[in-house]
């Protein structure tokens, strides 16, 4: 049975995964992971959840890993990096779906992909990735008459905007451009911007409350608007979507995947 570690074990997200995997039939608890020095070390993981697991809520990522073969990590880029050297020395595999990477951490996610088999996503849901495919088919009809903006809300926790979902989104569309997002991107509008140049996309965020996800793309021509959303009322679909991730990362070699792979689409 293969053995599952959760990073973040005590946040959201962790607690998600943790019940996903105790409910899963062909998935087991293996390590609990926090950072240092939390108040949740020692704890039973699934004391939150009034469950109890025998698995004790550690922050020895080396020795846990020792003993999983699979890691999922939704915690911050800078202990996601740490977090990836272990599986990276031990060649074990990790589910990525941490978001506000920088373009030189995104490199040595790729580089690690040559020791172990990575699933690396700004969004694990099976709904978020159908979206996408929808998407990239919506932009090569619309994209020469329609302007494209991109619209992300979440709850006033999350600390980097706009979201991974929807720069995974600007990303599609770009390339369904044939053009780099880095070229046309607008990222923030605000004073005398001058009439709206054609052919870039626009990007707005909301921070607020406790939205889990809401994520539209607007392709607005004259005469008409188009808009393709998805949006989320629970995290259990970004759990249930790494599980699908880390079962397709034991039938795979070293290697960089996403979820357009995991989900064959």
């Amino acid at each position: 049975m293969t053995k599952i570690a959760i990073a973040g074990a005590s946040g959201r997200m962790g607690r998600m995964l943790i019940e996903a995997v105790l409910a899963s039939h062909d998935l087991r608890l293996g390590a609990a992971l926090v950072r240092p020095g939390s108040d949740y070390l020692g704890q039973d993981a699934g004391l939150p959840l009034g469950k109890k697991t025998d698995v004790l809520i550690s922050d020895d990522v080396h020795l846990a890993m020792q003993n999983c073969d699979v890691l999922i990590d939704f915690t911050r880029p800078e202990g996601t990096l740490e977090h990836l050297k272990v599986c990276q020395l031990l060649r074990k595999k990790i589910v990525i779906g941490t978001t506000g990477f920088d373009e030189a951490q995104r490199v040595k996610i790729t580089e690690a992909a040559e020791h172990s088999g990575i699933v690396f996503a700004a969004n694990m849901s099976v709904g978020v990735n159908v979206t996408l495919k929808l998407l990239e088919l919506a932009t090569q009809y619309l994209h020469h008459d329609y302007d494209i903006e991109v619209f992300e809300a979440h709850h006033k926790h999350k600390v980097d905007a706009p979201s991974g979902t929807a720069l995974a989104m600007g990303e599609t569309v770009a390339k369904a451009m044939q053009k780099s997002l880095s070229d046309v991107a607008e990222w923030a509008r605000h004073g005398h911007t001058g009439a709206r140049e054609k052919g870039n996309i626009g990007f707005s965020v909301m921070r607020g409350g406790d939205i889990v996800g809401d994520h539209t793309v607007f392709f607005a021509g004259e005469g008409e608007r188009i808009e393709i959303t998805h949006r989320s009322s629970s995290r259990a679909t970004y759990a249930q979507g790494s599980l699908k991730a880390a079962r397709f990362l034991m039938q795979k070699p070293a290697g960089i995947y996403d979820m357009q792979q995991v989900l064959g689409l």
